[in-house]
C-alpha cells in the first residue's frame, strides 16, 4: 500500500512538473487568409510594380508566454497570374517570361529558420529554403519582422527581399517592341496576418 501511495505521488509531481512547459510552449499553426505581394522594379523608361493579394502563407511556431520563440516550418504560395501592374501588356510579356503555362505557381519552401526577440511580443525571422519560380528552384534567405498579438492569437508580418530574375533563368520582360527593357533586379515585398488554426 504504501509503495502504491509512493509510486502515485511520484507520477504526480512528474505530471505538475510538465505542465507549465506544456502549457507555456505551444507549437501552434498559422495561415493566412490573405498574403499581399508587391513586385518592384526598374525599366529604360520608369520604375514599375505588380502586385497580389492572392498569396497563402502557412507558418508553425513555438510561443512561450506571449513570445514568438522558434519557426518551424514556413511555407508560401501565389499564382503567378495573380500578379498585375497598371500595364496590360507588361502583365502579358511577364507571365510569358514566367512561363505560366507550365508553371502555375511562385512557391518558397523553408527548410531552416531563425528567430530573434526585437521587443515586447515582436521578433525577425530569418528563413533559408527553396524558392521556386518558372519551374526553377533556387536556395535564398528572406527576412520578415513580427508580431504576436495575444489578444487573438495572431501574428502579422511584413518583410521584403532582393533578387536577380536572371538567377531563375527568367528573362527580364521588355514591352513596345522592346523599346523598353526592365532591369534584372527586383524587391519583393510582402505582408499579411497569419491566424491560429
Amino acid at each position: 500500500m504504501e509503495t502504491r501511495i509512493k509510486r502515485t505521488t511520484l507520477a504526480t509531481a512528474v505530471m505538475l512538473l510538465f505542465i507549465p512547459w506544456l502549457t507555456g510552449n505551444a507549437q501552434d499553426t498559422y495561415r493566412s487568409a490573405t498574403t499581399h505581394v508587391t513586385i518592384n522594379g526598374t525599366s529604360t523608361l520608369h520604375d514599375w510594380n505588380m502586385g497580389s493579394s492572392s498569396g497563402q502563407t502557412t507558418a508553425s511556431f513555438t510561443i512561450e508566454g506571449n513570445q514568438v520563440k522558434k519557426i518551424n516550418t514556413l511555407t508560401f504560395t501565389v499564382a503567378a497570374e495573380s500578379l498585375k501592374s497598371d500595364k496590360s501588356a507588361l502583365d502579358k510579356n511577364a507571365y510569358k517570361a514566367l512561363d505560366t503555362d507550365k508553371h502555375k505557381n511562385i512557391t518558397f519552401t523553408m527548410t531552416s529558420g531563425t528567430v530573434t526577440a526585437t521587443g515586447s511580443n515582436a521578433f525577425q525571422v530569418k528563413a533559408t529554403g527553396r524558392l521556386t519560380i518558372a519551374g526553377v528552384t533556387r536556395q535564398t534567405t528572406i527576412a520578415a519582422t513580427g508580431q504576436f498579438n495575444p489578444s487573438d492569437k495572431s501574428v502579422t508580418f511584413n518583410g521584403s527581399t532582393t533578387f536577380k530574375m536572371t538567377v531563375y533563368d527568367v528573362k527580364p520582360p521588355t514591352v513596345m517592341m522592346g523599346t523598353i527593357k526592365t532591369g534584372d533586379e527586383i524587391t519583393v515585398s510582402y505582408n499579411g496576418k497569419l491566424t491560429a488554426q
